[in-house]
């Protein structure tokens, strides 16, 4: 033995040291990573075939092990570091040589390549890293960065530590929409950094509130890093705790936790948006008071350029505050009363299955003793009181066919149940009331009779559903009794829409907010899943920047601006309307629904096929198109180089042993510590990919295999390694914001400024295991898909 070491214990050093070195020697990381893979293989090979490494394995044929499994510890939890008063014996670190290893290791490489990279069922997720990759650099290489900049520091600079706040605000817009950190951090430099020190503002707080705001792409939903992390703790929580109930003596997860052993991208997305917006107002309260403490060194700053804005104060309150307030709660009472609601009367062929027990009471007594530990004895015997009224009332009934009458039945009770005012159409004219509210309270001075009449449209429109439609009214009829009302709305919507426009912050944040509403809206609402609403987002992204590029050459956008139409005329055609084609049951209504559907969307993909010209012409498109493929084919070498580099730990017994090592710790609590200590430390050296990939394979299962809520769980690893790359002297962060600050601005500066922020992400870190429901609250609330 070397050094009294394990000859596993040298095996990985040897691969951790090679990585290192691999990523220290400058050559680029996606391909280190399998290069050192292949190299610390061959290392170890040769020194186990010179008989230099030997493995202190416990001996199992040794009687004091076979009395540990008669007293029926498990095979898997005997370890030499639960029991290191076991014989153990010496032996080679590949038992049949490392050419038999490498035979197997071929083929395991061939199985997770299709499984994980190729046609594994997470592909699909991956597919969203490009898409999401391709949205940010295209809102960053078209200047909308650079707009909402100026713009929120003209709003915001006037108040004490203004300009910082406006950078926070920034850069929780640009990590909901880009999530690449590199990115945010290096815009925020290059464009705010200078203004901030130009404006006297200390040079820590100004490189601390950048670098720190940047950080926030980690955290906020659509981020890369809960992306690809998503995709590889669901798999791993899924295999630990059918391994776990398995352990315990329960057939599967299913039974053993009462509740599907699964976790989604999109459920980490709404466990990401509470704790992102907290620590986004907690950058921007130091910010503000520090400014309070000390106002000279982040001054008030009103910036030239810009409109004076003619709305007072009580316009502000009543418009902009009391306005709204009442509409939104009027709508949200009156669905509490019933009055507004859902006003389908599709009534299912097959009747409901009646519920089952909470828990499964069928079970071995083994498992019965570990469920009971698990959920505790309340839990269980309210299960089994469940399951006997069950039985009583002859079994769980499962669901079958309805007759005639009950069909009839069902739906005459869903008419009857119907409320007066469908849920589509209090949504949408509440937009259309919100809208003429805003506008009225930006310009109080214009005309009001275009917004009045827009009200009144609005009111007709409410009394026309309430009198004329009701839930057997065709979608055809619903349409044209809405017309008239719809038309006279739209008339002063228009009106708003171009006062609305005239204003420098709405016409700068408003449609990059759109963007990411309808984004993050349909994942965290659990329409649809990530990839289709990171497709959703670059072609918005696309057609965005073209808006813009149009602009600049002083060309009208009509052609955007049509296709943006073509997408909300196909949404709500297809949520009114049947488009399906070839039904014996398709009415004239459904058909000419289809034909405006078809319309639309070809307006819209031409529409597309435009923007993607105008920014080709204008040399946008082609770099965006580079750097996303750079970036992305980055990602899935990355991917496949860990997936060699896992397997060599695999292939000698390195990624058992440290899994060994952190379960002999009686305490799930210290296992997690010590987790989260060494991403911490390895975040200084390692990207978040190299940690995502490399790292959590090897700890996951230990983790994950707990008790532990997995979203709790993986939102405090993001958390803890967005802490990392701020953290002075190697945090990621750091470097990106050195490369482009100027001259004047030292390194000391930059370590100084972060640190407060760096406490204030610990402070973060321990706010959300205090209260771990600021993760979880928001799942429980939104369907999840």
């Amino acid at each position: 033995m070397i050094f009294g070491l394990d000859g596993v214990e040298i095996g990985i050093i040897i691969v951790f040291l090679t990585l290192f070195g691999a990523i220290m020697s400058g050559f680029p990381v996606a391909f280190s990573i399998g290069g050192a893979g292949v190299i610390s293989f061959a290392i170890i090979a040769a020194l186990d075939s010179a008989g230099i490494l030997i493995h202190q394995a416990i001996d199992t044929g040794s009687a004091q092990y076979s009395g540990l499994v008669a007293e029926g510890v498990a095979r898997e939890a005997i370890s030499i570091f639960r029991y290191p008063e076991l014989p153990r014996i010496e032996e080679p670190l590949f038992a049949r040589g490392w050419e038999d290893s490498i035979n197997r290791e071929l083929g395991l490489i061939i199985q997770r390549m299709n499984e994980r990279v190729i046609a594994g069922a997470s592909i699909e997720t991956l597919l969203a890293v490009l898409m999401f990759v391709m949205m940010g650099i295209t809102l960053e290489r078209s200047k909308i960065a650079n707009d909402l900049l100026t713009t929120m520091a003209r709003v915001f600079g006037p108040l004490p530590g203004g300009l910082a706040v406006s950078i926070v605000i920034v850069g929780a817009f640009l990590a909901a929409s880009t999530g690449i950190v590199g990115a945010t951090v290096v815009t925020m430099g290059l464009l705010a950094l200078p203004t901030m020190l130009r404006n006297n503002y200390s040079p820590e707080l100004a490189t601390g509130v950048i670098a720190a705001s940047g950080t926030l792409g980690q955290i906020i939903p659509p981020s890369i890093v809960i992306v690809l992390l998503g995709t590889l703790a669901g798999d791993i929580y899924s295999t630990s705790q059918e391994a776990r109930a398995q352990a315990v003596g329960c057939g599967d997860a299913l039974t053993y936790l009462g509740q599907p052993a699964v976790v989604s991208v999109g459920t980490l997305f709404q466990a990401a948006l509470l704790p992102g917006i907290f620590l986004a107002f907690l950058y921007g309260a130091y910010s503000f008071g520090f400014a309070l403490v000390n106002p000279s060194k982040a001054p008030a700053v009103r910036l030239e350029g810009g409109r004076s804005s003619t709305t007072t104060r009580d316009d502000a309150l009543l418009w902009f505050l009391a306005v709204p307030v009442v509409l939104i709660g009027g709508v949200v009472a009156l669905s509490l009363v019933d009055v507004i609601g859902s006003q389908s009367i599709n009534v299912s062929a097959f009747s409901q299955a009646s519920e089952g027990a909470s828990l499964r009471t069928n079970v071995s007594d083994a498992c019965k003793a570990a469920m009971i530990d698990l959920h505790g004895q309340v839990a269980w015997d309210a299960a089994v009181a469940q399951q006997e009224a069950i039985n009583q009332a002859g079994g769980a009934q499962l669901a079958r066919a309805r007759t005639p009458e009950e069909m009839m039945e069902a739906r005459t009770l869903a008419i009857l149940s119907a409320p007066p005012i469908g849920t589509g159409v209090a949504v949408l004219f509440l937009l259309f009331a919100l809208t003429l509210a805003v506008a009225r309270g930006i310009a109080p001075l214009e005309d009001g009779r275009p917004l009045v009449i827009g009200a009144v449209g609005v009111a007709l429109a409410i009394a026309a559903d309430l009198a004329l439609i009701g839930p057997t009214t065709s979608s055809g009829a619903a349409f044209l009794i809405l017309a008239i009302p719809t038309a006279i709305t739209l008339y002063g919507v228009a009106e708003a829409a171009r006062r609305l426009s005239r204003n420098e912050l709405l016409r700068v944040v408003f449609p990059p907010l759109v963007l990411i509403v309808a984004v993050l809206g349909s994942i965290l609402g659990g329409i649809t899943n990530p990839t289709p609403a990171a497709a959703l987002g670059a072609a918005g992204a696309i057609m965005l920047a073209a808006y813009r590029k149009l602009g600049e050459e002083g060309r009208g956008g009509g052609w955007i601006l049509l296709a943006t139409l073509g997408l909300a005329v196909m949404l709500l055609v297809g949520v009114n309307f049947d488009l399906r084609s070839g039904l014996a049951t398709t009415t004239v209504a459904n058909r000419i629904a289809l034909f405006v559907t078809q319309i639309a969307y070809h307006a819209a993909f031409l529409g597309l096929l435009y923007a993607c010209w105008v920014l080709l012409r204008s040399g946008v498109l082609g770099p965006v198109v580079r750097e996303t493929a750079k970036v992305t084919s980055m990602v899935f070498t990355i991917l496949i180089g860990s997936q060699l580099l896992n397997l060599v730990l695999i292939s000698f017994g390195g990624e058992h042993y440290i899994q060994q090592f952190l379960l002999s710790f009686d305490s799930e609590l210290k296992v997690f510590l010590i987790v989260m200590l060494v991403l911490f430390v390895l975040g200084f050296v390692l990207d978040f990919l190299e940690i995502i990939y490399i790292v959590i394979p090897i700890v996951g299962p230990v983790i994950y295999g707990g008790t532990f809520d997995p979203k709790w769980v993986t939102i405090m690893i993001a958390v803890n390694l967005q802490t990392s790359f701020l953290t002075p002297p190697f945090g990621f962060a750091l470097f990106y914001l050195r490369g482009v600050a100027p001259a004047s601005v030292t390194t000391g500066h930059i370590y100084r400024g972060v640190l407060p922020f760096v406490l204030i992400q610990v402070l973060g870190l321990a706010i959300l295991w205090a209260f771990p429901a600021i993760v979880t609250i928001v799942p429980s609330l939104l369907p999840n898909n």
